[in-house]
């Protein structure tokens, strides 16, 4: 086994993976407010 034919699977793994969250959040502003509430939900349980 080459590099070359072990690289291919890995680069589509986190090719898909790349597309899933960028379909998830859609925008950088939904990004902002994924990252917002997760912060929220830290902050509500340490206290």
């Amino acid at each position: 086994m080459t590099t070359k034919t072990t690289l291919k699977p890995a680069a589509w793994a986190v090719l898909a993976a790349a597309l899933l969250c960028m379909a998830a959040c859609n925008t950088v502003q939904g990004v902002g407010r994924d990252v917002q509430s997760v912060g929220e939900t830290v902050q509500d349980a340490a206290d």
